[in-house]
């Protein structure tokens, strides 16, 4: 995933507000009129859709140099989602008014920042298309994968731990019940992908794990195009 480089958010620091959140801090809510957009320099910020009590969904993860916030570029915006830092978090905020200026006075630094922003949604895009497509087992396997490319997620030994907060966080990105992650991580325990201690859940980024979602998904194309076939083929004998 693109990242603003460490040079461009230097840029912004002369029209950006600077801010500290303590974890589980939220930074904004559901509803909640928008301006301008943020950006994460420490920590991360976690967007949380509310799906039902006690349930919800998680469409993003802002981590150092990714951005959130940004409805409130549009006009008479509200922010979709709640902004909550899941741990000690350092952001900048550009309000709209700040962006023109920054878009005159540093046309190079802004476009790079634009470019980050629209990064993030054909990111949220594609993310989409896996939650149409994919099944709970590759969905895993890909929020896996964005996890292993966050330091903080990753212990020193390379592999993600998950603790009960990050276990849960991980149910939101899949976009799945606990007990349909519970089958999934059962299943790759099995085969020696994932290991259970105690209470505790890690799991070693490998590319024997990650290439799950590549094949999962070409056996899902080959069935859907058998079924298709299958009723074409009906459909002209009938």
């Amino acid at each position: 995933m693109q990242r603003l480089p460490e040079n461009q958010r230097a840029a912004l620091l002369g029209y950006a507000a600077r801010a500290s959140w303590p974890a589980g801090f939220q930074v904004y809510a559901c509803g909640a009129s928008a301006d301008g957009v943020f950006l994460v320099t420490v920590g991360r910020v976690v967007l949380r859709s509310r799906v039902r009590a006690g349930r919800g969904f998680v469409p993003w993860v802002a981590t150092p140099g990714e951005t959130f916030g940004a409805e409130g570029l549009a006009t008479g915006g509200s922010y979709v989602t709640d902004a909550r830092a899941d741990e000690e978090t350092e952001t900048l905020f550009l309000s709209s008014a700040k962006l023109r200026a920054f878009v005159r006075e540093q046309p190079t630094s802004a476009l790079a920042l634009i470019g980050q922003i629209m990064s993030e949604r054909s990111a949220l895009l594609h993310k989409l298309r896996e939650l149409t497509t994919l099944s709970v087992e590759q969905r895993l396997v890909a929020a896996l994968q964005r996890m292993t490319a966050n330091d903080s997620f990753v212990q020193r030994d390379g592999r993600i731990e998950l603790t009960g907060a990050h276990y849960r966080l991980l149910c939101e990105l899949v976009g799945a019940t606990r007990e349909s992650v519970s089958l999934v991580l059962g299943r790759l325990t099995g085969e020696g992908l994932v290991e259970r201690v105690g209470g505790m859940v890690y799991v070693e980024p490998s590319a024997r794990l990650f290439e799950r979602l590549h094949r999962g998904a070409l056996g899902e194309e080959l069935l859907v195009n058998g079924l298709a076939d299958a009723q074409a083929e009906t459909a002209l004998t009938s």
